[in-house]
């Protein structure tokens, strides 16, 4: 099929913009043709490039992939849109009337679409989990703590906790370090601590994880130190700490800390194999589009058979919409 992905911005690194990456990679893999779209190039827009996909060129798409508001309102005479929200705070990821389905990325999203009259798919993040993998077995007793965290507060705050129980702390803001192989930083550590994709990248590396963090648009919330019992209560809300609606302090975060389990590691990297992978989570994408043709082909084949009493008719209303090369 012809595809577009297409994302307001490509410019800097990014939990969008990471998933843009890999389901462009993965669609690719799939032998799709790809292109994409977005309003602002950038470093992402030049990494996506250097896979050979192009800046959009054709007219009309059988599937379009996107991921804002904006981009859904641009793109929607050009093809079968199907929309991804990634959350509930960014006016960027409010639904567009003009997209014909809808993706939700955790269960609170999908309950804030379902609030207005949209339901939707619900499908997790996708990761590459043979980019994001395990390079290295976790230390038994925790050695080194990385901070994914967006806030400086927090980062300090994680800092001291680490000082006070003695062990390595490192962090990488995406604001300030803007690093495409985060990968490469996530095994360095053996805990990482921050909120939403960072969370799952971190897990598909066989990591322990921590959530917590301070947003502009969010308190200083946590669901703390997940594992087995608690991931899946988290994950509803995108391991965004609003699960739980914690505020934590600086003996909060090291009695989190001391919850460490290095054996939590190889549970993440499975579960993300079964629950985060891109190669299924781009399955679930094209079943939406080819449960919606099968569907439009009924259709067709209904009016046709109502409107003339023949099949035939159906047939050759077929045969037209064969030659538009929408679904091939």
């Amino acid at each position: 099929m012809n595809i577009l992905v297409a994302t307001n911005h490509l410019q800097t690194t990014g939990g969008t913009e990471s998933y843009t990456y890999a389901l462009i990679v993965e669609l690719i893999k799939k032998g799709h043709h790809v292109e994409y779209f977005t309003f602002e190039k950038g470093e992402v827009s030049d990494i996506i490039e250097n896979l050979g996909v192009k800046f959009r060129k054709k007219i009309f798409y059988d599937l379009i992939l996107a991921n804002h508001y904006n981009v859904v309102d641009h793109l929607h005479k050009r093809g079968f849109i199907i929309q991804t929200c990634h959350g509930i705070c960014n006016e960027l990821e409010k639904p567009s009337p003009k997209a014909d389905a809808y993706v939700a990325i955790s269960y609170e999203v999908q309950e804030y679409l379902l609030k207005q009259g949209i339901k939707s798919s619900l499908i997790l993040n996708g990761i590459d989990c043979n980019r994001f993998t395990s390079k290295r077995d976790l230390f038994p007793k925790l050695n080194t703590v990385l901070s994914l965290c967006q806030s400086e507060e927090a980062n300090k705050t994680i800092q001291k906790a680490c000082t006070a129980i003695n062990v390595d702390f490192i962090k990488a803001n995406k604001y300030i370090e803007n690093t495409w192989f985060i990968e490469d930083i996530i095994n360095k550590a053996d805990l990482v601590i921050g909120i939403g994709r960072s969370l799952y990248d971190a897990m598909a590396c066989g990591r322990a994880i921590i959530s917590y963090d301070s947003r502009s648009y969010s308190k200083s919330l946590g669901d703390g130190y997940l594992n087995n019992e608690n991931i899946h209560q988290s994950l509803r809300y995108n391991c965004s700490g609003r699960y739980s609606q914690k505020e934590y302090s600086f003996q909060d975060l090291i009695s989190e800390m001391n919850k460490y389990n290095f054996a939590d590691g190889q549970y993440f990297r499975d579960f993300s194999l079964q629950n985060l992978n891109i190669e299924i989570v781009t399955q679930k994408y094209i079943f939406i589009f080819l449960s919606r043709k099968k569907w439009f082909l009924r259709i067709i084949k209904m009016i046709a058979l109502i409107k003339h009493n023949s099949y035939w008719s159906y047939k050759v209303i077929l045969s037209k919409i064969n030659k538009l090369n929408i679904f091939n």
